[in-house]
């Protein structure tokens, strides 16, 4: 699934939000989550980002793009844990990206951006 953002909410809706530039930048409602799945949003600069959740209610924000093939991906890669670390593998070649750092888990020259995320 891919998000845009929305221009009408309830005003009840927890929405998920990225800090961008220092700025927080509303994505969509958090609701539209659901744990162990990604979801792709579209950012105002054209880039993509990879919106997860856990099942304690913990959400994440890392780039989309997938270093190794170029492809938009990550928000479709399997979730599992680390020693006690979230991660997504991408579905393409299967490298793990750490959800809170970036940091690929197979290859520690490479990484991708994370975004500080909040509901508000």
């Amino acid at each position: 699934m891919t998000l845009a953002p929305e221009t009408a909410r309830p005003a009840t809706a927890l929405t998920l939000q990225l800090l961008l530039d220092d700025d927080w930048f509303t994505v969509c409602e958090l609701s539209l989550l659901t744990p162990g799945r990604g979801v792709a949003a579209l950012l105002p600069d054209g880039r993509q980002v990879a919106l997860f959740t856990d099942r304690a209610g913990r959400t994440y924000a890392i780039d989309n793009r997938d270093p190794f093939s170029g492809a938009a991906v990550l928000s479709r890669g399997l979730t599992g844990a680390r020693q006690g670390r979230p991660f997504v593998a991408s579905p393409l070649l299967k490298q793990r990206f750490d959800l809170e750092s970036g940091r690929c888990l197979d290859d520690e020259d490479v990484r991708v951006a994370t975004y500080e995320v909040r509901a508000a």
